[in-house]
């Protein structure tokens, strides 16, 4: 078992503010719903938006935060953005500049936070129907590979489509596709199952974000958009600046995965 499985949102994002949480957060605080980070500047803030609205796959949001302010008064109203990642991204004119666990020294009072939903989400309804979860098993990140499937482009914003990847027994790919086709707002269902190089990923085993998993005799690979998305399309668009998690770096919300889930 996953040592913060079973504990609740708000003592995960006080370990993290602690530094005493720095890693990945798949299987953290088992069944609420994670989430992942875009931060720009206003002026940029609507046409992230109506990306979002055009590609709810790759970016379903959670949350949007009103300009300056850091507290997701939605999703979880004792938190703060600037500290409660384990690991955040800085990129300036596209390029990664550097990953910092705080902030705060960089955040401005005309920056706009987008939370989106994230894959770890369903997770737990996964694991529910004894579908295994091998990064989680493993102890590792997840896979993240940017793929050749192009995103609805929208105001200044344009690039591709990243996917997360699960090996899933081939038994049971049916019933993972049910599972998390009823989570549209943390991706819903996988966008493509099988051949990898269908979807522009040449090796399996290098993936561009997280770290590999091993896919074991009998299982198939199953991709599913990813909330890493903005960070490729940031890549594409080279914003004067924007904030994103570390891939795989979650915030941990107050909502109950279950109540994003459609009955």
């Amino acid at each position: 078992m996953n040592t913060y499985q079973t504990y609740e949102p708000s003592q995960i994002r006080e370990l993290i503010r602690k530094k005493e949480i720095t890693g990945p957060t798949s299987g953290f605080a088992e069944g609420f719903a994670q989430a992942n980070l875009m931060i720009v500047k206003k002026e940029l803030a609507f046409d992230f938006l109506l990306f979002c609205q055009r590609n709810p796959a790759a970016c379903p949001l959670l949350d949007v935060l009103e300009p300056g302010d850091p507290v997701p008064r939605r999703s979880a109203p004792q938190a703060d953005i600037r500290t409660d990642f384990p690991k955040y991204r800085i990129y300036r004119q596209g390029m990664l500049e550097e990953e910092v666990t705080d902030i705060s020294a960089y955040w401005e009072n005309d920056m706009v936070a987008f939370l989106i939903g994230c894959s770890f989400t369903f997770e737990h309804a996964l694991m529910q129907n004894d579908i295994p979860i091998r990064h989680i098993e493993d102890n590792h990140n997840v896979p993240m590979y940017q793929t050749n499937i192009a995103c609805e482009k929208a105001g200044v914003f344009h690039g591709p489509m990243v996917v997360s990847m699960r090996p899933i027994p081939a038994h049971q790919v049916a019933r993972s596709v049910q599972v998390t086709s009823r989570f549209p707002s943390v991706h819903g269902g996988p966008i493509h199952i099988g051949d990898p190089a269908m979807i522009g990923i040449a090796d399996v085993d290098k993936p561009d974000f997280g770290e590999p998993s091993v896919i074991k005799e009998g299982e198939v690979p199953v991709f599913w958009a990813c909330g890493v998305t903005p960070q490729a399309i940031v890549m594409h668009t080279k914003p004067d600046i924007a904030i994103t998690h570390a891939p795989g770096h979650m915030f941990i919300t107050d909502q109950r995965d279950q109540k994003l889930g459609v009955l």
